[in-house]
């Protein structure tokens, strides 16, 4: 039977034990509704409490600050139409972001803009990383708020998040970074960090899927996005999910702890890239060395992604192309065109994202296996048939 390596965590990381063991309590015992005046009520509201004041500990931040939602795409969907509602009334309405921002940013921009609101699309170098002299021409009295990435999560590059808290600043524009990716894989003190709001989820660091935070620093005010009940400081409706919110406290503690571990990780990842971008007419994806310790993203020439993802999974590696969220689409990945590569080797290329459960044995397996995968789909394309005769001026 084949060796099984899971190498898609930036899509989904398995929950973790430690994480399911602090739940269950949750489930089975404390399963009031955190805002019922009784015994299991009072009781359920003060764990939701613990961990809301875990998280805000974690990130450096104040328990007030911490709002529950269902994921990292409410609360980007939160925090831009939240700001951009709010700053309209003080005459701004120009929304700045990037061009390889996750869909919820994207799409949750364009459809302000049908709106009325006025958006400027930031273009990135060929590593991915934001050109901070666009933004800064970009940005003006009229901008409501600059929404940019912390680390893309198709190719890892990490963005300079202070220069751009400073651009954004100077003008008196709000700054929103969708952490998802980040949150976990590196250290991230909001005491320090000058971001107005910060997005993460719980799925894509051992916590359950359907459980993610809005940090709103204080003197921010942004427009609710889901009315229904004083939950949240009557900042967004529903019933509080005490036992996911206690996950994701576990899992935020854990990745806190485990930070010291990442060089590890790192090493794995630098070998994956160098053995792997030793096949020919192959290139790495996103900055060298900027990047988020388990994300290697390669593109290789004259063959499609997806195929590349079926004969992986045969052999019993999970990987994917790019973001999950757009998995449906068979478009080239929107992040890899902004950066100027080539319709033909976007739709060539992969991402592998590992993680502190990912061992040696499981990089020298991917190392071992992917080749032939690329040497087989390449000699089925006519493509690679031109390239092997020399009537290829692309190659």
């Amino acid at each position: 039977m084949a060796r099984f390596v899971y190498a898609d965590n930036a899509a989904t990381t398995p929950v973790s034990r430690e994480v399911i063991e602090e739940m269950l309590p949750c489930l089975e015992e404390c399963y009031g509704n955190p805002s019922s005046l009784h015994q299991k009520g009072r009781e359920a509201k003060e764990i939701l409490d613990s961990a809301r004041e875990r998280i805000a500990k974690v990130l450096g931040c104040d328990a007030s600050e911490i709002y529950f939602t269902s994921g990292g795409t409410e609360s980007d969907n939160w925090a831009i139409r939240g700001a951009a509602i709010k700053m309209k009334a003080k005459g701004r309405t120009h929304i700045v972001t990037s061009k390889i921002e996750h869909h919820a940013v994207l799409h949750t921009c364009d459809a302000l803009e049908r709106e009325g609101f006025t958006v400027t699309r930031i273009g990135v170098d060929a590593d991915g990383v934001v050109d901070l002299e666009e933004l800064s021409r970009a940005v003006n009295e009229k901008t409501a708020l600059v929404a940019i990435m912390y680390a893309n999560n198709e190719v890892g590059t990490i963005e300079p998040i202070r220069e751009i808290c400073d651009i954004a600043h100077s003008k008196g524009a709000l700054v929103f970074t969708d952490a998802v990716q980040a949150v976990g894989n590196v250290k991230i003190d909001l005491s320090t960090l000058p971001v107005d709001m910060l997005s993460l989820s719980g799925h894509k660091l051992h916590a359950p899927k359907g459980i993610g935070a809005l940090f709103v620093r204080k003197g921010v005010s942004i427009n609710n996005l889901i009315e229904g009940g004083g939950q949240e400081k009557r900042r967004r409706g529903g019933t509080e999910n005490v036992a996911f919110a206690v996950g994701l406290a576990a899992a935020l503690e854990m990745a806190e702890k485990r930070l010291c571990e990442l060089p590890r990780v790192e090493k794995m990842r630098d070998r994956l890239i160098d053995e792997l971008t030793k096949i020919p007419y192959s290139k790495l994806n996103g900055h060298r060395t900027n990047r988020l310790p388990g994300n290697a993203n390669i593109g290789f020439e004259f063959i499609e992604g997806e195929s590349m993802l079926l004969w992986l999974d045969i052999s019993g590696i999970c990987a994917s192309t790019g973001s999950a969220c757009s998995s449906a689409s068979l478009d080239p990945s929107h992040v890899l065109l902004a950066m100027g590569v080539p319709h033909e080797r976007a739709h060539g290329s992969l991402r592998l994202s590992i993680s502190h459960d990912t061992t040696d044995e499981d990089i020298d397996y991917i190392i071992e296996t992917l080749p032939p995968i690329v040497e087989k789909l390449r000699n089925m394309s006519p493509l690679w048939e031109e390239v092997v005769k020399g009537n290829n001026k692309n190659a």
